[in-house]
């Protein structure tokens, strides 16, 4: 269990200036930035060397409420944000926090190019499978038959399965937690924040006013307990038969390896062409000279 106090979290929030919240009553976004806090804590970073980034949706307030840097962008574009803020100033503990839609619909071309590239940034995906804030619409990790306003009868789309999708496109962490697993949660982040690369943290939330009001989940409560049921560690799944396995949320570090970060591959390219330049304008000098 975290050794840090509980009130470390009032530690981190604009309390005076950015409060009562827009969530939901009920809503998980509030459980996860706990998390998220917890880890940036344990890992003794100062304020001022984390920049918080976000798009639009409902996980995408996070930054509003915490005093670290912050950029509330725009829609499907927080990554793109954080990698120039990466690049800008590589020293900064960047992290993303956005949305299934946000970032697998809108924001999918900037989602795959960053786990290309990977660079040196933490992307927190709160997957609670509809666009929660802009009217319920289907999202591409919305379950089949599942309604929502976009789809009222059934969604009859196949579901994009994220962990695997960073992993295809080249992310060097790729793990998945739940909003009700906190302190599990809370480890997880950290250790992808440590994480020198591109580093892909699922973290199943729940809705239950747009997605659970509509597909009759029930209140909050019930949603997270389905979390808890429905979910099983990484060794817990290998126990079970690919039946029961396909059925199940599996929790952990789905994948990690260690791969050149991005800033250092553009650092050593800067200081061979710096290098290259030199030699010549020694060269000529030294043809000048006789």
């Amino acid at each position: 269990m975290s050794n840090i106090p509980q009130k470390v979290i009032h530690r981190y929030l604009r309390r005076n200036k950015k409060f009562p919240h827009v969530w939901c009553l009920g809503c998980s976004n509030g459980i996860v930035l706990g998390s998220l806090i917890r880890a940036i804590a344990e890992l003794q970073l100062g304020k001022d060397n984390v920049t918080l980034v976000s798009g639009i949706g409902c996980s995408s307030r996070m930054p509003v409420y915490v005093d670290f840097n912050t950029c509330h962008s725009l829609h499907g574009r927080p990554i793109p944000f954080a990698t120039g803020v990466k690049f800008f100033k590589p020293e900064q503990n960047v992290i993303v926090v956005t949305g299934d839609g946000d970032a697998t619909a809108i924001g999918g071309n900037h989602f795959i190019h960053a786990c290309r590239r990977n660079i040196d940034i933490t992307i927190l995906i709160l997957n609670n499978h509809i666009y929660g804030m802009t009217g319920g619409q289907a999202s591409p990790t919305t379950p089949l038959d599942a309604v929502t306003t976009t789809t009222p009868h059934a969604n009859i789309d196949p579901v994009f399965d994220i962990c695997k999708l960073a992993v295809g496109a080249g992310a060097t962490f790729v793990a998945r937690a739940t909003a009700f697993h906190t302190l599990e949660t809370t480890k997880i982040i950290r250790d992808a924040i440590s994480h020198k690369g591109t580093s892909i943290v699922e973290i199943m939330s729940t809705c239950h006013v747009s997605y659970g009001k509509l597909n009759r989940k029930g209140g909050p409560a019930d949603m997270l307990r389905f979390l808890k049921d429905n979910s099983v560690t990484i060794a817990e799944a290998e126990k079970l038969d690919p039946e029961k396995r396909a059925q199940k949320i599996i929790r952990g570090v789905l994948h990690k390896e260690i791969q050149p970060e991005y800033n250092e591959r553009y650092q050593q390219l800067c200081d061979q062409l710096i290098k290259h330049e030199e030699n010549e304008m020694k060269n000529k000098n030294e043809e000048v000279k006789k």
